[in-house]
Order: structure tokens, then C-alpha cells, then sequence
């Protein structure tokens, strides 16, 4: 069984997986580093030249890969991974799925740091175009998971412990 961490950016997924793979002893699976290793270009990059539209399509086909050829293992996917329900079915498939979500002003502190995403919504401000996009998203991703952590105000360490703990008393692991 995979632990699949899905969540807005900013909420802590890709120090979440590190965490839980180094704890667990298995492999992880960044969605988006895998996107950027088959096409050999960032993401930027593919929606500069391609468009989000192409974006999806690839992320698509390396979910499809990733959560049919993976097992025992963390996957970590990029925040619009929910926009696609045949990513949520495959991805729910091959594990348990973990919802990272945190306050909107620690997930702008996080996120604005790093502003080389492309917009969504060029015509929106910065703030209004995350808070319309995670409001847009919110119940995809609440319907994908399994259970929820808040990572507001934990370090990536304590919220891979409580997801062990957590997965340990259902026994999923």
C-alpha cells in the first residue's frame, strides 16, 4: 500500500514525504519531479510553452504510471492533482490518501517565497488567486481523502509521526 499526500502548495508535501520515507524506509515519489524527469523540462517551462491544459495531460499519464507500477512507497502530488477525478480513483487504488492542509496565511507565507509556479489566474492578484483556486479545490480534496492533518503550526517531522500513528491504528501499516 502507498501513503499518497495530496494538499494545496505550501502545505507541506514534499518535506512530508521526505520525513515518511526516511522514517519508513521506502521509496518516495515526487508526481512533479517525475513530470520534470520524463520530459526533461520544469514546470514552468511545460505550461510557458504547452499550456496548463498540457500539463495535466502529462501529469496524468505519470499518475497513471506511478500509482499502477508503485507499491509501499510515498507518493507526493502537485496540488491540482485532484482537478482530474481519474487521478483521485487511481491514486485511491494504489493507497490511502493523506490531505495536508494548513491556514491560508501560513500556506501564502510558504508559497510566496517561491513564485517561479506559473498563475492559474493571471487577471487575479497573487492572495486572490490562491485563496479562488484552494476554494475551487477544497472539496476535491477533502472527497480524495482517507484523513486529514493540519500542518499549520508543525514541524514536517511531527506530522509524519502522527500520520504513522494514525495508519498504524487502522492498521494500514
Amino acid at each position: 500500500m502507498n501513503i499518497v499526500l495530496i494538499g494545496y502548495r505550501g502545505t507541506g508535501k514534499s518535506m512530508i514525504s521526505k520525513v515518511l520515507a526516511d522514517i519508513l524506509h521506502c521509496r518516495r515519489y515526487s508526481l512533479d519531479e517525475e513530470i520534470t524527469r520524463q520530459t526533461g523540462k520544469s514546470i514552468p517551462e511545460i505550461v510557458k510553452q504547452e499550456g496548463w491544459e498540457s500539463f495535466r495531460e502529462i501529469e496524468r499519464g505519470v499518475v497513471e504510471k506511478v500509482s499502477s507500477e508503485v507499491r509501499s512507497s510515498i507518493i507526493d502530488c502537485g496540488g491540482g492533482v485532484v482537478v482530474d477525478e481519474r487521478n483521485v480513483m487511481d491514486l485511491r487504488r494504489s493507497g490511502k490518501v493523506v490531505l495536508l492542509i494548513s491556514n491560508f496565511e501560513k500556506i501564502i507565507q510558504r508559497i510566496s517565497r517561491d513564485l517561479s509556479r506559473p498563475p492559474l489566474e493571471p487577471a487575479l492578484s497573487f492572495e486572490e488567486e490562491q485563496r479562488k483556486v484552494l476554494a475551487e479545490r477544497d472539496s476535491k480534496y477533502r472527497a480524495a481523502a482517507d484523513c486529514i492533518f493540519d500542518t499549520s503550526y508543525l514541524k514536517p517531522r511531527q506530522i509524519a509521526m502522527k500520520i504513522i500513528e494514525h495508519f498504524k491504528k487502522k492498521s494500514w501499516i
